[in-house]
């Protein structure tokens, strides 16, 4: 390629960023107006967003330990150790899965739960909880953690 031409492609590039880049703004300033105006619709995208994010998050990590894994030159133990962090991975997500829809059986429209070796998250569209919601909350997270201290779980309610 001339020196010319990879001029053109560079600045052609450098544009289409700038461009972007003034789209990404324009296009989100209105969208924190429409997040911000309505209630009902930022509690609803808050949950939906967190659940994106958080399994966007696992799967890159996920395939990072896959990328790790399939590298020659690590010995089998260290490929061993990986593996373990995969099926730990997966095992978290099984396990908030599983709260999050026993936490929605009992009467909650939203339920999210970030769950990991030293803490549990729990979020809970609510405006207030009740004693007897937040001793159902902590009776399921204790089941489905092996009796996790209780001081380790935060309950947080979201409208």
């Amino acid at each position: 390629m001339t020196k010319k031409k990879k001029i053109i492609v560079l600045t052609t590039m450098i544009a289409l960023l700038v461009i972007t880049g003034i789209l990404n703004v324009v296009l989100n300033s209105g969208a924190v107006q429409t997040t911000t105006t309505n209630t009902e619709y930022s509690s609803a995208s808050f949950f939906s967003t967190y659940r994106v994010d958080r399994t966007n998050t696992r799967n890159e990590a996920i395939e990072y330990y896959k990328d790790l894994i399939a590298n020659t030159e690590l010995t089998t133990e260290t490929k061993k150790e990986y593996e373990t962090k995969i099926n730990e991975l997966i095992a978290a997500m099984s396990t908030e899965l599983n709260m999050e829809t026993m936490i929605k059986s009992k009467g909650f429209s939203e339920a999210l739960v970030s769950y990991s070796d030293t803490y549990i998250n729990v979020i809970v569209k609510s405006a207030e909880l009740k004693e007897n919601e937040v001793a159902q909350i902590v009776e399921i997270v204790q089941s489905q953690s092996d009796n996790r201290d209780i001081d380790f779980i935060k309950i947080i309610p979201v409208e």
